[in-house]
């Protein structure tokens, strides 16, 4: 029998977070599902972990190392219900997230993507608020939905024809494919907001390095541009100066967050790259410039800036 939802779940070296993300699965409200759980070449007990589960609406996948992308790529491929979610392996859902956002999705035929509130848990500085965003079906909707994903990928229910006429996820981007796929389902037709809190994205403790930073804030700048490429009606109604405001601005703003979060190597990569394009404000370029020199001469110059503030 063919589920309503199925739902999307790549896996690499995930075996001790597989009992919450799964589990929280398991607990859902609506029953008919499946979950598509794809191993992407684990070292580790994350695929014994997943043939050992005797619900039959788990059907465990494997495949070589190939990445994220690809493997919820594979995930699509199998999937057979009307309706798609995508779940990282260390990610959980309240337990009425199917449910409610099945509601909120299955009576409006001509909307292609239900989306929800989030939250941040396991940060170590505090943050981590519960986050409701707005409803993004207003004139602007292109131009922000442009800008930057405005949801985690597991906070969203969509329909799996949609994501398919979007050619699914991108497997030559390591970041941003998330956005890369968004902005295209998105974007062309309407979209409902569920205004609750239903998905929760853990953190473990692990950190990111700087070169996930910089190359998370360059890939997200390189599916802006591709889809431009793609789409040069909307490229011409932006106009040149939304346009660069949307895309190079967006990138400063990230290099700005690196360089506040004290992530120096992250920040100089992407403010290198802002300045190539001849991007931003003297003020801005006071605080970019020095990326073009030494490392150490730049901490120098931060160093003598803050004693004299």
């Amino acid at each position: 029998m063919t589920p309503a939802i199925s739902i999307v779940m790549p896996c690499h070296n995930a075996a001790a977070h597989l009992p919450a993300s799964v589990g929280s699965v398991l607990a859902q409200t609506f029953p008919d599902w499946e979950l598509i759980a794809v191993d992407d070449g684990s070292s580790d007990a994350t695929l014994a972990w997943l043939q050992a589960q005797t619900d039959p609406r788990i059907r465990p996948r494997t495949q070589s190392n190939r990445g994220v992308s690809a493997a919820r790529n594979a995930g699509l491929a199998a999937a057979r219900g009307y309706y798609v979610a995508f779940l990282d392996a260390d990610d959980t859902w309240a337990e009425s997230f199917l449910e409610t956002m099945l509601a909120a999705l299955q009576p409006r035929p001509d909307a292609v993507l239900a989306y929800c509130g989030w939250q941040n848990l396991g940060l170590p500085d505090g943050r981590g608020e519960p986050f409701v965003p707005p409803d993004y079906e207003t004139p602007d909707k292109a131009k922000i939905l442009f800008a930057s994903c405005r949801w985690p990928i597991h906070a969203a229910l969509v329909r799996r024809e949609a994501v398919l006429a979007a050619h699914g996820f991108d497997p030559t981007l390591k970041n941003a494919e998330d956005y890369a796929l968004w902005v295209q389902v998105a974007t062309r037709a309407p979209i409902v907001r569920v205004p609750h809190v239903l998905a929760f994205y853990h953190f473990h403790g692990n950190g990111q390095a700087s070169a996930d930073h910089a190359r998370a804030a360059l890939q997200h700048w390189q599916a802006q541009r591709d889809y431009l490429a793609a789409h040069p009606a909307f490229r011409a109604a932006l106009g040149h100066a939304d346009r660069r405001a949307l895309t190079l601005g967006e990138l400063l703003q990230r290099g700005y967050a690196s360089y506040w979060q004290r992530d120096l190597p992250a920040a100089r990569k992407i403010f290198r790259a802002v300045m190539t394009q001849g991007y931003g404000t003297l003020t801005d370029w006071k605080y970019m410039a020095p990326a073009w020199l030494p490392e150490s001469w730049h901490r120098r110059l931060i160093g003598l800036r803050n004693r004299k503030s």
